[in-house]
């Protein structure tokens, strides 16, 4: 019987193909949250819960990250990290996005109201790079069709004309591998592709000592360099690192990360995108030789495919689960996933009739 990379790791009751959307919990990271539970109804403290559980997820993340984990900072969601770099730029700074990009990513630049928003299609967003040009924000992976930006090209051309970087990792921290060092600002949400609960979200600073223009908007006791000391009144001493720039995290969603972020380092995101990519490649395939044209996105764990949007709910009868987003029908490929989920896709696609 076909096993999946993930092994005995995971154990999917459905054809789950939606990780775009949430990534699965491993068994020891549920195992984990039990435990947990089971002491927070006896009034037990958790062996590593609290801060020396956010500490392994930090440092897990860097590593993965290719960054030290004093560049690391953690919230509960990407639009609070963006936000923090939002408040940062001056008024009528201007802002280079990709057209359709997640709103995480792009809103808390548009809620400003004093910046200059400009957006252009993905593939043209190097050469739209020019002088006056502040920051460029970008999905290094498209949500919402898995398209790959060059990024590469985005860094040359920023640096050219003195614009800062940000990448928002987290349709591609997992299995497509993350150099944070190469941009200013590196964000990841991680409760999809790097199989942790909501509410665990990872921001890179440019600078080990916590610098980098950033407001302090959420610096409460646990921004403290010794958060224990720093419980009441002003906080006396901030963290040397990018700590200071986290919100109070939550414990238990910690406690859960460290454990998922330890398999996909174990694993590694090369081993676990050559799987992906080869299982999302096998349905582009059975798609052209069932007559439907994808989205384009080589080299993707997501694919997207118009005019078969109605099939959502087809599958998800037949117990296979995808979405819909931008009326495409996206089905994302991951470490727990087999060569028999995407030929499963493909047998039930068959009874679907498609629409232009």
């Amino acid at each position: 019987m076909e096993t999946s990379l993930g092994g005995a790791h995971f154990a999917p009751t459905t054809t789950y193909l939606n990780t775009a959307t949430a990534g699965l919990l491993p068994g020891r990271t549920a195992a984990a949250l039990r435990d947990a539970l089971d002491d927070a109804v006896s009034g037990r403290p958790t062996p590593g819960a609290g801060f020396p559980s956010v500490a392994e997820a930090r440092a897990s993340f860097a590593r993965l990250a290719g960054v030290a984990p004093e560049r690391v900072s953690v919230a509960a969601a990407v639009a609070t990290h963006v936000g923090l770099i939002a408040a940062s730029l001056r008024a009528g700074a201007e802002v280079l996005v990709a057209d359709g990009d997640f709103s995480s990513l792009v809103n808390p630049f548009a809620v400003r109201g004093d910046l200059k928003l400009r957006s252009v299609p993905l593939e043209d967003l190097a050469a739209a790079v020019r002088p006056g040009t502040d920051l460029v924000a970008v999905s290094s992976v498209q949500s919402a069709d898995g398209r790959i930006a060059d990024l590469a090209a985005i860094r040359a051309a920023a640096r050219a004309h003195g614009a800062r970087t940000l990448v928002d990792a987290t349709q591609s921290a997992g299995w497509l591998p993350l150099r944070a060092a190469d941009f200013d600002f590196t964000v990841a949400g991680a409760f999809k592709w790097l199989l942790c609960p909501r509410g665990t979200s990872f921001l890179v600073v440019p600078e080990a000592d916590g610098s980098g223009g950033l407001p302090l908007l959420f610096a409460g006791w646990a921004a403290g360099e010794d958060p224990w000391s720093s419980t009441y009144g002003p906080v006396g001493q901030l963290a040397r690192s990018a700590r200071r720039y986290d919100e109070s995290p939550g414990t238990l969603a910690y406690l859960a990360a460290r454990h998922s972020l330890a398999l996909v380092e174990e694993i590694g995101p090369e081993a676990i995108g050559a799987h992906d990519v080869a299982l999302a490649d096998r349905f582009r395939a059975g798609l052209a030789r069932a007559g439907h044209e994808p989205v384009p996105s080589p080299g993707s764990a997501i694919v997207a495919v118009p005019g078969l949007g109605h099939a959502e709910e087809t599958l998800s009868r037949a117990d296979v689960q995808v979405s819909v987003r931008a009326g495409n029908l996206r089905a994302a490929f991951h470490l727990y996933n087999t060569e028999a989920d995407v030929d499963r896709l493909l047998d039930v696609l068959s009874t679907v009739p498609a629409r232009g």
